[in-house]
């Protein structure tokens, strides 16, 4: 399975999926490629997400965890708060106005984690910032990723 490229704001970052999470996987790798905008959460710490509200995907929980740590990407599947997916980039305790949530992590980044603070601080200081997730094929390959020696492409 390629590993999926994700472009947010001025940022790259390369992710893979989650073996841990298989449905997930599967649902969100049939959305690809995926635009929305990512905005700052409001209650969980240093995260970003992108509010599906009431989308049902008909996941199970798999792989969940309420404290995410950076660079883990999570769908949260709907129920107690709106579905959405948690992008974090620092220290996450996840948790809507109604208390605490846990969701299924199935994505980590694996390059670019140097740029996970500049983008939540991009996000939260200047506002919600595009965001694309794409399976990083050949030809989708991001020449500084070749260049670093990062990714064979």
């Amino acid at each position: 399975m390629n590993p999926i490229l994700i472009t947010a704001g001025p940022y790259q970052f390369l992710a893979t999926f989650e073996a841990a999470a298989p449905k997930t996987v599967a649902v969100f790798r049939s959305l690809l490629p995926y635009k929305r905008q990512l905005i700052h959460v409001r209650w969980s710490g240093e995260g970003l997400w992108v509010p599906l509200g009431e989308t049902d995907f008909g996941l199970p929980w798999e792989n969940h965890t309420a404290h995410p740590g950076a660079g883990q990407i999570l769908l949260y599947p709907g129920g107690i708060s709106e579905t959405e997916i948690l992008f974090c980039y620092g220290g996450v305790a996840f948790a809507s106005k109604m208390g605490a949530l846990a969701a299924n992590h199935f994505l980590t980044v694996i390059e670019g984690q140097e740029n996970l603070r500049a983008l939540g601080e991009l996000v939260l200081w200047k506002g919600a910032q595009d965001v694309l997730f794409e399976e990083a094929t050949e030809e989708r390959c991001v020449s500084l990723f070749a260049v670093l020696g990062l990714w064979d492409c």
